[in-house]
């Protein structure tokens, strides 16, 4: 390990709004604040917010931890940002946005997205000399979905072209944070890879590829020159240093988007070590050592925030978001009977409830699936539901049937994460059995983490010991540090593993792996026989 302790300024940017939290350079995290941004939902699958808002919250809550006294001024040494991922901030030449961000649930650059790809002989919608192509080259393609910033920069070009004229640069969330922090404009290898036109084969020379930027018909010179994870984008702007009550010479680290710095503060920097993460969505990854694509399920090795490494990367489109729409929309739904109503912590009322329920919810299945999927399979007609409802069956049974259908379709993604590195990881390891598990256990990160029982029904459904990280919320903060840590010459890379602390252990229960391996098999089933049904119902 590499000098004396440090503090970050971590920001952990999200959909709901920003975290900005202090935390030394070995992990430690020592205060944070929160404030909630509004999102703003329009007609034909626009989701938007106000970048203001955005910058208006990190100020307030970085002030917050700052002022708070916990650590000296002088020894907050660098400044680090994770923001959410996928989203599209257009800016003018003299900084200012002309538009509002563009984040990652905008559906609405599909059509050009869909036109940019059909061909004369399609695979699953994409013109096939097209899409072997991109897989060569970046390792996957934009969604069909819209959501990936090409399609809202399509969206742009072709529905708002003064905008599109008078952008200088488009920049990810994350990157926009930073510009505003620095007034420097650059993208990393990572935030950039999910505009799908960079070449990724030679992982330490990641770059522009031409021939995919002339092929969606987009103005190249209207994206950000790139930079490593690691570098340093500069010094604090002076009246951001000022008004924060920081010292001038600070440094701005350029980070990772949120998936990728959470997968640091999770502690997975070897190949292979797995952990998930529940919040409102959820994602399983790991660092694996080659490129490679899962194009039937949606899964692919692209750059980590690590140089010279990849991750599978993945994403499930809801996990404590099902308990979000249970809470909001069932059980304390804001209408008029209910307006002056004080809601309690519902989720530990959820918590005590779920406990008391025997395993597998008397065979009630509840398929998360509130706005489609993603991974393992990109299907975005499928909704959620509940199976085998009855009338002995009560609110009891529907809340852990919820919890039990978020931990079916995490093992639906897992299965297929220890398939994508099977081989590899048999190659390396020879005396690994025929019935080994592949991946023995995960870490676990986020929200849902809090939950002792949610963590054991992940451990029974997936069969795997599950270890929660010690402050499971503060995981994407914790990596944004590490990332700075490591940016500053505070510490290495493998001195991660070491300062990972974990506050507790979860085993499978033996008693219930029948009922829940039956269950997931029905589940399974469940998406077999309704995705048709699905799509009439939504006239597809």
């Amino acid at each position: 390990m590499v000098g004396e302790k440090k503090y970050i300024l971590a920001i952990d940017h999200g959909t709901q709004g920003p975290k900005s939290a202090i935390v030394s350079t070995y992990g430690e995290v020592i205060d944070w604040a929160y404030e909630e941004t509004p999102i703003h939902a329009t007609k034909g699958g626009g989701v938007e917010q106000d970048p203001e808002d955005w910058w208006k919250a990190i100020l307030k809550t970085a002030k917050q931890v700052i002022d708070s006294g916990n650590v000296k001024i002088d020894d907050i040494i660098g400044v680090c940002n994770s923001s959410q991922w996928s989203g599209t901030v257009p800016i003018d030449k003299n900084g200012n946005t002309l538009y509002n961000a563009i984040i990652w649930m905008d559906t609405r650059g599909a059509t050009y997205i869909n036109k940019a790809f059909h061909g004369l002989i399609n695979v699953s919608g994409y013109s096939l000399t097209k899409i072997l192509k991109w897989l060569k080259l970046t390792g996957g393609a934009p969604s069909h979905s819209g959501k990936d910033p090409i399609a809202h920069i399509l969206w742009l070009k072709y529905e708002e072209p003064e905008i599109y004229e008078k952008t200088y640069k488009f920049l990810e969330p994350q990157d926009y944070i930073n510009f505003k922090l620095t007034g420097k404009i650059a993208a990393s290898y990572s935030s950039i890879t999910v505009h799908w036109v960079t070449d990724v084969r030679d992982i330490y020379n990641i770059h522009y590829a031409p021939s995919l930027i002339k092929a969606l018909k987009v103005d190249g010179s209207k994206l950000p020159e790139l930079k490593s994870s690691i570098d340093v984008l500069g010094p604090l702007k002076k009246e951001v240093a000022e008004e924060l009550g920081l010292n001038k010479d600070v440094k701005v680290v350029m980070g990772a988007p949120d998936v990728l710095s959470a997968t640091i503060g999770a502690g997975a920097i070897r190949n292979y070590d797995t952990y998930f993460y529940i919040g409102t969505s959820d994602w399983v990854i790991c660092h694996v050592p080659y490129k490679k694509t899962d194009i039937a399920h949606n899964m692919a090795s692209l750059p980590s925030a690590i140089p010279g490494r990849y991750v599978i990367l993945n994403e499930q489109e809801i996990a404590g978001g099902a308990l979000q729409y249970l809470r909001n929309n069932i059980l304390y739904h804001k209408d008029e009977l209910l307006k002056e109503e004080q809601v309690p912590d519902v989720y530990k009322i959820f918590d005590k409830i779920v406990e008391k329920v025997p395993a597998g919810s008397n065979n009630l299945i509840f398929t998360p699936w509130l706005i489609g999927e993603r991974t393992p399979v990109e299907d975005h007609i499928i909704r959620g539901g509940l199976y085998n409802l009855s009338l002995e069956m009560t609110r009891e049974h529907i809340i852990r049937a919820v919890f039990e259908g978020v931990a079916y379709n995490v093992r639906w993604l897992f299965m297929y994460v220890e398939k994508f590195v099977e081989k590899w990881k048999r190659k390396e390891n020879p005396n690994l059995g025929k019935h080994d598990p592949i991946i023995p256990e995960l870490s676990i990160i986020g929200g849902g983490g809090n939950s002792d029982i949610w963590c054991q029904i992940f451990a029974d459904v997936l069969n795997r010991k599950i270890k929660r990280v010690k402050n499971p919320i503060q995981a994407n903060a914790r990596g944004a540090a590490f990332i700075a840590a490591v940016g500053l010459g505070y510490i290495d890379w493998e001195d991660i593993p070491n300062l990972m602390e974990y506050s507790k252990e979860f085993t499978p229960n033996p008693e219930n792996r029948g009922i829940y391996d039956k269950l997931f098999r029905e589940y399974l089933n469940i998406y077999k026989t309704t995705r048709k049904i699905y799509k009439r119902l939504l006239n597809q």
